[in-house]
């Protein structure tokens, strides 16, 4: 539904205990009419890449997202090949207690914005659901409002958007905070305080 509105390329990817890096990001295959290697692209050459159930790849694989999700690019076999823009990754993942199911890095943890819990509908919206149409075939409904081009004019004008010293000085005291309570494994990255300002930024446009 996002990327159909947004006018994006989108591609689902099923993690399993199986799925290699190659999967993601693609492979280089002999041609044999002309003697030569061709690269095919992965799933990874999308606008927006849903990894669902993300957690239940090895973590050599989910390794294989962190140069895509911090550089917008992969490197696969010594060629660096840029991703389209704009480029995100949307992830879902199972309760860590399932088995089968492996931890995220906290290197990759850091590089989402965003960490959102779903949990169950409410009595309502779930009564809807089992009395309307089925979701997927309304989100295939849906028209594209945006383009890439427009979007990413937005996404630049977040960049002009001021953002004031005591909003600064917020969240930095939020940072240094998470840093100094004792059951926290893990405070705060200077990349976490970035993606808050910027998320701010965007509201406020918004």
């Amino acid at each position: 539904a996002l990327a159909g509105t947004l006018g994006l390329s989108y591609q689902r990817i099923q993690f399993t205990s199986d799925l290699l890096p190659g999967d993601l990001l693609g492979l280089n295959i002999f041609n044999r009419e002309d003697g030569k290697f061709h690269f095919h692209p992965g799933p990874i050459f999308s606008n927006l890449v849903l990894a669902d159930e993300i957690n239940r790849a090895s973590p050599k694989t989910q390794s294989a997202l962190l140069e895509a999700m911090e550089e917008r690019q992969v490197t696969q076999e010594g060629e660096t090949r840029a991703l389209p823009e704009p480029f995100f990754v949307i992830a879902t993942q199972n309760p860590s207690d399932q088995s089968g199911t492996h931890a995220l890095p906290e290197s990759q943890l850091d590089r989402f914005m965003m960490r959102i819990s779903l949990g169950y509908p409410s009595e309502d919206a779930e009564k809807q659901l089992l009395k309307g149409i089925d979701r997927r075939a309304l989100a295939n409904q849906l028209q594209a409002v945006l383009n890439e081009n427009t979007l990413s004019k937005i996404q630049a004008l977040v960049s002009k958007v001021q953002c004031s010293d005591s909003i600064v000085n917020y969240v930095y005291r939020l940072a240094t905070l998470s840093r100094l309570k004792s059951n926290e494994t893990h405070g705060l990255s200077p990349r976490a305080n970035i993606s808050l300002i910027q998320a701010a930024k965007a509201w406020a446009l918004i």
